[in-house]
């Protein structure tokens, strides 16, 4: 497809400030320190860094939040956060971002962090803070009287996305999933785990080749007609009606009433964190804004190609889409 054809300059421009976007999950600060090894510790062989500069930024669910709206869309989340310095900070970005954070509330001890050590661009370590257990059920039920409450304002489409922290629960995932389709409100899903029953009734699920290996329990390659297969049975197990596979190096393919498939776009691949959030959003955004499935498709290709040439967790925004598209 031609990615500068009228309709898709005509989408970025004009379509995306009409999408009304609720992303579901969980949320995360991510943090980077970027610095560069050059001697052995004298204390320990370990390698020293001296870092240089430092970042911190959405993960998590609150990342795909974070890309569509750079992308435009008018933008909600809903979560939890613990009490603490790390959900101020989020709080703050998502204000900075006028992303309607309204339903995000306390429901744990703890904000989720992930801290990034990086020489150049090679990942040394990453440091973890985080608590995984499940919500409790009065949290779940502050949560679906938010979504209901969301819904009445014309919500258009919402992205389940579950990092396996605790927020996406069965019974919740089920509820949101059921108030959904009650509504005609299309719900995508990034999943995690091999219990994807949970997701039963989604609109479109959008794994991984190792997310799909997880659920079919291994034996899937990375090829066409492994894939398939395992499509065919996502749909018929789990009642999902599409299946949008993210394939590393080739691409991606989306089995709906057709497989429409797309290599990879990027030249140069620095740093994959974060690149299925940006598929998650700009796929839904795409959908959401009256784009058929075979653009959503490329665009959401485009897009994941311009995120991994990025260091770090990067949004890719509108203006990065068309300075792109233009080049």
């Amino acid at each position: 497809m031609d990615m500068g054809n009228k309709k898709i300059l005509d989408f970025l421009n004009y379509g995306l400030d009409a999408t009304k976007i609720l992303v579901v999950g969980d949320i995360m600060l991510d943090g980077y320190l970027f610095g560069s090894v050059t001697r052995i510790s004298p204390e320990a062989p370990v390698p020293i860094n001296k870092i240089s500069e430092r970042k911190e930024t959405l993960g998590g669910a609150a990342n795909v939040a974070h890309n569509l709206a750079r992308l435009g869309c008018k933008t909600y989340m809903m979560g939890v956060v613990g009490d603490d310095d790390y959900a101020n900070k989020i709080h703050q970005m998502f204000a900075d971002l006028s992303i309607d954070d309204s339903g995000v509330i306390v429901g744990r001890e703890s904000t989720t962090s992930k801290i990034r050590v990086l020489s150049g661009y090679q990942q040394m370590i990453r440091l973890d803070f985080e608590e995984t257990l499940p919500i409790e059920e009065d949290v779940q039920s502050k949560l679906l009287d938010i979504l209901q409450e969301k819904i009445s304002e014309g919500i258009q489409a919402i992205i389940i996305s579950d990092y396996n922290k605790g927020v996406c629960t069965p019974s919740f995932v089920s509820r949101v999933i059921q108030y959904a389709n009650r509504m005609n409100i299309t719900v995508l899903v990034d999943p995690k785990g091999d219990d994807w029953m949970k997701y039963n009734g989604a609109n479109y699920i959008t794994p991984n080749v190792k997310e799909i290996n997880d659920v079919m329990g291994g034996g899937i390659s990375n090829n066409n007609s492994d894939l398939r297969v395992a499509a065919g049975r996502v749909k018929t197990d789990f009642a999902i009606d599409k299946v949008l596979v993210t394939r590393s190096e080739k691409g991606m393919t989306l089995f709906s009433d057709r497989e429409i498939e797309v290599p990879t776009v990027a030249k140069e691949v620095y740093d994959v964190s974060g690149a299925g959030d940006t598929v998650m959003a700009m796929f839904t955004a795409a959908i959401t804004g009256g784009l058929s499935e075979v653009e959503a498709v490329n665009i959401a290709n485009f897009a994941a190609g311009i995120e991994v040439e990025k260091k770090g967790t990067y949004a890719v925004s509108k203006e990065d889409l068309l300075k792109k598209i233009k080049n």
